[in-house]
């Protein structure tokens, strides 16, 4: 079963490779989706694919790469994304 989620990391997040490191953890995880900074400090992704590596890649974001400080992580249930869209680094809003 397909689950997606909605994703606003806080924390020491931009500046630290969290989006690079977030799109090899999902494509290493064949997840689809996106990963983005936003002006306000704080990371967006959006995730989607079988349950049990969603799960697994939120648990990864919650410590996030080596200079990483995640304080605390929002997630929503969100509609997934169109089919065979890989995932991707998009540009900061």
């Amino acid at each position: 079963m397909t689950h997606t989620l909605h994703l606003v990391i806080h924390g020491r997040v931009q500046g630290v490779g969290y989006r690079a490191w977030c799109a090899d953890e999902a494509v290493a995880r064949g997840l689809s989706g996106f990963v983005r900074n936003r002006r306000e400090g704080t990371v967006e992704a959006v995730i989607s694919g079988p349950s049990e590596a969603v799960a697994a890649m939120l648990e990864a974001c919650r410590s996030g790469p080596a200079h990483a400080h995640v304080e605390r992580i929002e997630e929503a249930v969100a509609e997934a994304p169109p089919a065979g869209t890989g995932f991707r680094v998009a540009a900061t809003v």
